[in-house]
């Protein structure tokens, strides 16, 4: 399942050393070198000792990614303060007396907000922060390849944090104002993924990619994590009535991180004014052929015939659709079946992803020993640590479906299995990197772009789901298409996936391929030429 035939010269070249020409299948004599890299000293091809420019700029993006994240999970806390539960036309929720009475709710006039909105509706806005969020993915991601991503990143994330100061207006407006509001943060956040792969592409070597990659998109873990517990509180004891106090203060703080961004990081090491030269010689060289100078044509043909960037979307398709079914639904049945408490609420949500920052920052380290070891090539760790990554909460989903009425014993699985879900950092999403740094960024845009499309799903199907019936049953079948979703997602990249520099991203032949489209727009220019002659003849 493993491909342990792949020998060690089919793992991705890094470096500018001759050897690493062999690992993609040339002969020393054709590699490519731009000539300021041929210059450099060997000596810069040990890392630099000490924090770098290259851990600042890994440490803006894992805030960004946390900002992105707080982003949207904080409406999935702050519509259960927002709803007016007790006023619902249901099937009521005494039908899930199951777990015993719902104690809770001898405070619920405290608990219930001003908005009569049924599980459909509240399924409906929950999700429209994503069907913006997958229309710029793409465009973003082909035009960060063009004209570098960290202004896109920057002014994107800035428009995300101002509209989200606008959502308790919106949603005093009318529904219909606040799923407007939340379709326009989406358009801002789409920059996130993409930008932020095809930065990590421009300022991390191969060797560190495990431990930066997963560093930057654990962020969304501990963004979760901020995010759920502190909307908890804030719409128990916030200002402004509760609830809208969350959007104030998110919106402010990612508003100044926005500005910080833009002001404190460059594009790539190239134009960065604050990095060390010996630093900088050090990521140039490793990243040979991956740097912003070298921009050949995308190959977009062969990138849509490669079975191991199949692999990787369905990987992420499933990934997505089970995460976003409990990042959005996870405070939801808290409440209605396990009956916590709004305050309550948030931190317990937010336990599992707890679990899953700090377990995605330990297995980033074991993958990136795996590699170094020697013993594993990087098609067989992808594969072992995503593995753990997407079967390890699809087992937990089904064991948490059927734990009756333990609170402690659903959480406590909930939190494992959420927690390994932290191996897909180390996993399939850093395998863009693997398959083609310099078209990381394109390949994670459409990944990631049809991934939230499946993933925008899950709150609308569970919706539909438990309309008027919020019991354990029907919020089983919730969890448990899920899981299912997740262990044919994963079994898909077991067997198609790749962790080789593909053959359609060679540094090497840029030079024959500019030859080549050079010789055939002239072609085409001498074929017009004779056409223009006999114009100007006849006339």
């Amino acid at each position: 399942m493993f491909n342990r035939g792949e020998s060690a010269d089919n793992e991705p070249c890094g470096s500018v050393e001759s050897k690493n020409s062999l690992k993609m299948g040339l002969k020393p004599e054709e590699d490519k070198r731009p000539s300021k890299l041929a210059i450099m000293d060997d000596e810069t091809s040990d890392a630099p000792r000490g924090l770098g420019r290259r851990h600042f700029v890994t440490f803006m993006l894992f805030l960004g990614m946390a900002n992105a994240y707080i982003m949207r999970t904080n409406m999935s806390v702050a519509i259960v303060a927002m709803v007016n539960h007790s006023a619902l036309p249901v099937i009521a929720e005494h039908l899930d007396t199951e777990c015993g009475v719902d104690h809770s709710n001898s405070t619920s006039a405290s608990q219930d907000g001003d908005f009569e909105w049924n599980s459909t509706l509240q399924g409906y806005i929950l999700s429209s922060f994503f069907y913006g969020y997958v229309l710029t993915q793409i465009p973003f991601g082909i035009l960060s390849k063009r004209y570098g991503a960290r202004l896109f990143l920057g002014i994107g994330m800035l428009i995300n944090s101002v509209f989200g100061l606008l959502v308790p207006i919106a949603a005093h407006a009318g529904y219909e104002w606040l799923i407007f509001i939340r379709f326009i943060q989406g358009l801002g956040e789409g920059p996130i993924v993409p930008c932020s792969h095809a930065m990590l592409a421009k300022w991390i070597p191969p060797n560190e990619r495990s431990r930066m990659g997963a560093a930057v998109y654990a962020g969304a873990q501990f963004g979760t994590v901020i995010s759920m517990p502190l909307s908890g509180l804030l719409s128990e004891y916030g200002f402004s009535g509760g609830w809208p106090s969350i959007f104030y203060v998110f919106g402010l703080i990612g508003t100044v991180w926005c500005l910080g961004f833009l002001f404190f990081v460059s594009e790539d090491p190239e134009q960065c004014k604050r990095i060390k030269e010996n630093e900088k010689k050090y990521i140039l060289n490793s990243l040979w052929g991956t740097a912003g100078s070298s921009s050949p044509p995308i190959p977009w043909r062969k990138i849509l015939m490669s079975m191991p960037f199949w692999a990787i979307m369905l990987a992420h398709m499933g990934q997505n659709y089970g995460y976003e079914t409990l990042m959005t639904e996870l405070p939801t049945f808290m409440r209605q079946v396990l009956h916590f408490s709004i305050k309550d609420n948030g931190f317990v949500s937010a336990l599992p992803y707890l679990c899953m920052w700090l377990f995605s920052m330990f297995i980033s380290v074991v993958a990136d020993w795996m590699l170094s070891s020697g013993r594993l090539n990087h098609t067989q760790v992808r594969k072992i640590i995503n593995s753990i990554g997407e079967y390890g909460p699809a087992i937990g989903l089904f064991i948490a479906a059927n734990t009756g009425c333990n609170p402690a014993a659903t959480v406590a699985v909930l939190a494992i299995g959420v927690g390994l879900n932290g191996g897909i950092y180390s996993g399939f999403k850093v395998n863009h990197l693997d398959l083609s740094p310099r078209f990381a960024g394109i390949l994670m845009a459409f990944t990631n772009c049809l991934a939230n499309l499946t993933g925008l799903l899950a709150p609308i199907v569970a919706g539909y789901i438990i309309e008027g019936r919020p019991t354990q049953a029907q919020w089983r079948k919730v969890f448990y298409i899920a899981a299912g979703i997740y262990m044919f997602c994963a079994t898909f990249y077991n067997i198609f996936g790749s962790g080789r520099r593909q053959d359609w991203d060679n540094p090497a032949e840029d030079e024959a391929i500019a030859k080549k489209a050079a010789e055939k727009k002239a072609a085409k220019l001498e074929k017009k030429a004779p056409n223009n002659q006999t114009q100007e003849t006849a006339h």
